[in-house]
């Protein structure tokens, strides 16, 4: 394939890559946010999924044969597959199935770790014979194209690449830290150690693992029978499968960049709930990191049929506006004030209402004369007249969720409302 012009190379490369999205993690970190559907389902950006960002990646950079690993409180997660992710034509070998844990290869067992979610479906794998396979996460907030990191993988007769990006250290502790030689190649790997080393030379900054991995596909296959066997190992591919590979076979770091702007790639782990509001507030920036815009790489989302949004009454005292934000579709300003917040599809805001600086997942009710600040208000929330929420901290903790950074989370059963149990 090296002699072939650079463009039909990768589009070659990612015909013959099938990507597996890991979707099946609870996102433990989210707190009450994840208590009824999984991290990759959790809205994010106005009218998305997380996972919709992966999808998109792949959909945009040629990898059209994707499947989706799910597994804890899926349903969500599964119907905005099917609702959204059914365009692709079987005809042509495109697809975005479901992987969900199917107790394969073991009745007695779900998956157990990220590398036994793939080797419980190997049988899969093998019946669609790809030449690489390209593990994701389906759960971070990112715009990459995976067509040169697969370029990158054969031209370096690579068995295993893994995506990297540049943490500061005292966020090392939450990634696979890696070291590499001169010529990118891994030459050690902790997964989340208590004492991130350093890139040489940049004591400030550790090189860690963005839990994105290629694949050649009868390494990877050798592999996970190898570690399916092992008594000691948490079939995990951070803790087991990537160290025990350094030394064996070539294992390449591949930075993850953004060759437009010649900088570092946007990339969020939005694990926690602070740094879930922390990332949907920066696309309120005038140019945020983050281009939702760029029609040149667009993410899909399954979208509802909704009518725009709407802002009423315009008197001194009971107008409807939404300044420095973001409003989807279905949404109704009515006589509230907005500032500096996202409203996603759905979401009511009734008269003398104030929200500021907060994520309003869908559907949500804000009554008359409730006071919303730096919060993050789960989907079907209604919440009752003159409710307040963000300003007292110790009155928010004794109803709500309160984070070490200060932000309030209420979903629907703080409030005492049934939405998901019968209560």
């Amino acid at each position: 394939m090296q002699n072939l012009e650079p463009e039909r190379r990768v589009s070659r490369l990612t015909r013959q890559t099938l990507a597996i999205v890991l979707a099946g993690g609870r996102g433990t970190r989210l707190g009450p946010l994840t208590d009824w559907r999984a991290k990759p389902a959790v809205p994010f950006g106005g009218k998305f999924r997380i996972i919709d960002f992966t999808l998109s990646n792949c959909i945009n950079s040629g990898v059209r044969r994707v499947a989706v690993a799910t597994q804890y409180k899926s349903h969500s997660l599964i119907r905005h597959i099917q609702m959204g992710w059914g365009f692709l034509r079987g005809e042509f070998n495109e697809f975005v199935e479901l992987l969900p844990a199917q107790q394969r290869i073991n009745e007695f067992a779900w998956y157990a770790g990220t590398a036994d979610a793939i080797y419980q479906n190997i049988d899969i794998i093998r019946h669609h014979a790809p030449n690489y396979v390209l593990i994701l996460a389906g759960d971070h907030i990112y715009k990459m194209d995976y067509g040169p990191m697969l370029a990158a993988h054969d031209q370096r007769g690579a068995e295993v690449t893994v995506g990297c990006i540049e943490v500061p250290i005292e966020r090392g502790r939450s990634f696979g830290i890696m070291q590499v030689d001169e010529q990118e190649r891994i030459v050690k790997f902790a997964e989340k150690p208590l004492q991130p080393e350093p890139i040489p030379g940049r004591p400030g900054l550790a090189l860690a693992s963005m839990g994105i991995y290629v694949f050649s596909t009868e390494y990877l296959l050798e592999e996970l029978k190898r570690d399916a066997a092992r008594t000691d190992s948490s079939h995990d591919f951070g803790k087991d499968i990537i160290p025990g590979s350094l030394g064996k076979v070539p294992v390449f770091a591949y930075p993850f960049r953004d060759a437009q702007k010649n900088q570092l790639g946007y990339w969020r782990d939005v694990g926690t709930v602070d740094a879930f509001w922390e990332a949907n507030m920066e696309l309120l920036a005038i140019t945020p990191e983050l281009n939702l815009y760029d029609r040149d790489w667009p993410i899909w989302t399954y979208q509802e049929q909704v009518p725009a949004a709407k802002f009423v009454f315009d008197e001194p005292d009971c107008r409807g506006a939404a300044i420095s934000s973001l409003v989807s579709g279905g949404c109704i300003v009515s006589g509230a004030r907005v500032w500096r917040s996202l409203l996603f599809t759905n979401v009511h805001v009734e008269r003398h209402a104030m929200v500021e600086e907060s994520v309003v997942l869908p559907d949500a009710r804000i009554a008359s004369g409730c006071r919303i600040r730096r919060a993050v208000i789960d989907k079907g929330c209604e919440l009752p007249p003159d409710t307040t929420v963000g300003f007292d901290r110790e009155q928010d903790a004794k109803r709500f969720h309160v984070t070490d950074g200060g932000v309030t989370l209420v979903t629907p059963e703080m409030l005492g409302q049934s939405l998901h149990s019968a209560v």
